[in-house]
Parts: structure tokens; C-alpha cells; sequence
């Protein structure tokens, strides 16, 4: 083996852990948020979507119902932990501040869903079931929960990884919606 081949050799591992370690520092450098993933969708209209309700007998969520006002999406599921924790955030989020709250629910069983918000109060003034997960690839959802703001054209105007906070609601949700409802 000649010696540029022998030190290319040695140098690609280097090199490749290198890379790995500046990419991980850049990833977690102080002031970077780890719930900001971003969205090829923001600023474009959402994705096409026509599910059915988890409750019988009541209108499930159709794009139509997207558009007109701004409108928050919130993506659950029942069987989320972290959607049990921001739950009562979103409660406050539609009663308290009277933010139009839509909510899909993913990869989830409609009567586990039903029963989860028996259980915790149903905030939502629509509730489309996506059992399999397919809608929920058309969106780009990584997990849940996951909140979306739509403006009144129905475009995704800001998206939000990981439950929600008092805090994320002020800081971020409320100054959004003013923005998107002018």
C-alpha cells in the first residue's frame, strides 16, 4: 500500500468524527432552541386533508375548515405524554384567550382519543381522526404534539414542536395569531 493511500486511510475516520463533533456542537450551541425544527411548509397552504371525526354522528376536518380566520392546529394523541401535559394549556389557549383550536388526532384509536378528553375536557372545535398517520405524513409531523398556526387563507404560518407552555403561548402562539389575524 502506498503511504498517501495508507494516511488517506487513517485521516477518513478522523476526518468523519471531526465533522460529527462540529456538527453536534453547532446543533446544541447555547441560544438555539431544540424544539425549532423547521417546516417546508411554513408559508404555504396547508396540505390537502379530509378525516373523519372521532366523535360519531359529528363533522370530522376537512381543508375547508382550515380557512377564513386564523385557526391553531394542535396534533395529539392520547396515548402522548407530553400532550397530557400541555392539555391544560390548550384549554386556556381556546377558553381563556378564544383562539380557535382545531385538533388531529394521530395514529391513535378514536376511542382512546374520546376518552382522553372526557377524561382532561375537549378544547377543540374539531376533531379529525388519522389512524393511520398518513395525513400526518402530508404535514410534515414529526411527533406529538405538534401545534401549527394557519392564517385565514389556510397558509402554515408558524409550527411549533413538543407540548406547549404558558410561556410558548405568550412568547410565541399570541404574538403569531396578532400577526396572521390583521
Amino acid at each position: 500500500m502506498t503511504q498517501p493511500l495508507r494516511f488517506a486511510l487513517y485521516a477518513l475516520p478522523f476526518l468523519a468524527v471531526t465533522a460529527l463533533v462540529a456538527w453536534f456542537a453547532l446543533a446544541l450551541a447555547p441560544g438555539r432552541d431544540p424544539s425549532a425544527v423547521p417546516s417546508a411548509l411554513i408559508d404555504k397552504p396547508a396540505p390537502q386533508i379530509d378525516l373523519p371525526s372521532i366523535y360519531e354522528g359529528r363533522p370530522g376536518l376537512r381543508s375547508a375548515d382550515l380557512k377564513g380566520r386564523a385557526t391553531v392546529v394542535n396534533v395529539f394523541a392520547s396515548w402522548c405524554v407530553p400532550c397530557r401535559a400541555e392539555h391544560p394549556v390548550l384549554t386556556q389557549l381556546a377558553k381563556g384567550h378564544g383562539v380557535p383550536l382545531i385538533g388531529f388526532n394521530w395514529k391513535d384509536n378514536p376511542e382512546a382519543a374520546r376518552a382522553f378528553l372526557e377524561e382532561l375536557g375537549d378544547p377543540f372545535e374539531r376533531i379529525g381522526s388519522d389512524p393511520s398517520g398518513r395525513a400526518g405524513i402530508d404535514w410534515g409531523v414529526y411527533g406529538v404534539p405538534e401545534t401549527y398556526i394557519l392564517d385565514a387563507a389556510g397558509r402554515i404560518r408558524y409550527k411549533h414542536v413538543g407540548p406547549l407552555s404558558a410561556e410558548d403561548v405568550e412568547g410565541a402562539i399570541l404574538p403569531v395569531l396578532r400577526q396572521v389575524s390583521r
